[in-house]
Order: C-alpha cells, then structure tokens, then sequence
C-alpha cells in the first residue's frame, strides 16, 4: 500500500484523476488505471460510497511504477485491492510542499508542449505542483456547449507568478455553483492535461495547465508564513 495526502480529486473524460504526495518521500503520486488514459473510474476509488477528499490520508495498492504517457514522471498503476482513509491533515500542515520554483511548472504559459517535457531527464517531468496562491480569483462560468458551466481560476503567488487556468475540482466547482468565492489565500495543485490540440493548433502537441485542487488557507495562518 503507499500512503499518499490526497491533494487533487478532479475530474478527467467523466471520470477522475486523483493525485497527492507520498509522505515518506515528499513526491508526488498519481494513480493511473488501465485506461487509455489512466484515468479513474468513480467506482474504483470509493472509500464507503464516498469518494476521496482534499486533505485525506489515502492508502492505495499501487505498483512500482507505471505509464508515463511519454511525459509524465509521477504516474504509478492501480494493483487490485481496497483503497484506504486512514486519516486527515490540516491545510496548514502542506505548507512544507509547497513549490517556489520560478515558474508554476516549467513556464510563463499556460500549456507545456510534450517535445519540450520529454527534452528533460525523467525525474523533472514534473506534471504536478503546489503552489501558494496570496490572491486567488474566479472568473465569471462561461456556459459549455454539451451542458453545464466551464470555471477559471487566476492565481497570484507571492512570488509574482500568474497563472488563469481551467478548474477541475468538482468539490470547489459545487460550492462556486453555489455562489461561493474564496476571500483568503489558497494552497492550489496546478497539473497538466493529457496532450489535447485546440482546432487552430499549429506546433507540438501542448498539455493544459489545470486547476486541480484548492484548499483554502485558515486565517490564523501569519502572513509570513503563506
């Protein structure tokens, strides 16, 4: 079984993507299926008839190792078996994780081509990043034409970093739904898509930066601190 914090519940194809950091290492893990596309689907992922949440304590079966998509380094496969909640941990408590890199993974863009990923050593095929967002904005839903509403979000970090990006969080999609926006600053989990090329795409195939999780920061957290 490997431990993971679960970080990122989103969706992926009508299904789920599910990612969090092994405590033990500090690394980040990704569950993926047999599917094409790795993703997960809802039954197999249900602890109780519920499915996992941010900040949950998760033991999973997975392998060694896994499919990279020829771009991924963290993807680890699903081993047949009972997943696990075997605890929680505070918003503040994943502090320590979070990425002060210059750029919320790999660069100033909103996309990451795959030639570019696989012109890096396997280990820094990063697909998955936590980041600190001091500011944290939620566009107004544009309508999809299959049904339902598409949400972007636009992140300021306090080291000056911008990213607006599509959010896949169906948990945090339900309360902005609702009405809710958050007030407060926000530890967010940023992950490429799967290569997908816009109709009007010219040049290499470019995974999508997403917003996968977020979790709100409590108040009594100091500033310098976040």
């Amino acid at each position: 079984m490997t431990r993971i914090i679960c970080l990122a519940n989103s969706w992926k194809h009508g299904d789920r993507c599910i990612a969090g950091i092994n405590e033990l290492q500090g690394q980040w893990v990704r569950p993926v299926s047999d599917l094409p596309d790795g993703k997960i689907p809802k039954e197999m992922l249900q602890i109780n008839r519920f499915e996992p949440a941010l900040l949950d304590v998760l033991e999973i079966p997975l392998a060694q190792t896994g499919p990279d998509f020829g771009f991924a380094c963290e993807n680890l496969s699903v081993l047949p078996g009972e997943w696990r909640q075997v605890g929680k941990v505070p918003p503040a408590y994943l502090l320590k994780y979070c990425n002060s890199q210059e750029y919320i993974l790999h660069n100033h863009l909103p996309y990451v081509t795959v030639e570019y990923m696989q012109s890096l050593p396997m280990c820094d095929r990063l697909t998955l990043q936590l980041v600190k967002a001091v500011r944290f904005t939620v566009n107004e839903p544009i309508k999809r034409k299959e049904g339902g509403n598409k949400w972007k979000g636009s992140i300021v970090t306090q080291h000056g970093q911008r990213l607006t990006a599509t959010i896949t969080d169906p948990a945090f999609i339900k309360n902005l739904e609702w009405g809710y926006r958050p007030q407060k600053a926000c530890l967010v989990t940023v992950s490429l898509s799967m290569p997908w090329r816009p109709d009007d795409w010219q040049g290499d195939d470019p995974c999508w930066k997403l917003i996968a999780g977020v979790v709100e920061l409590p108040e009594d957290v100091v500033e310098d601190e976040i």
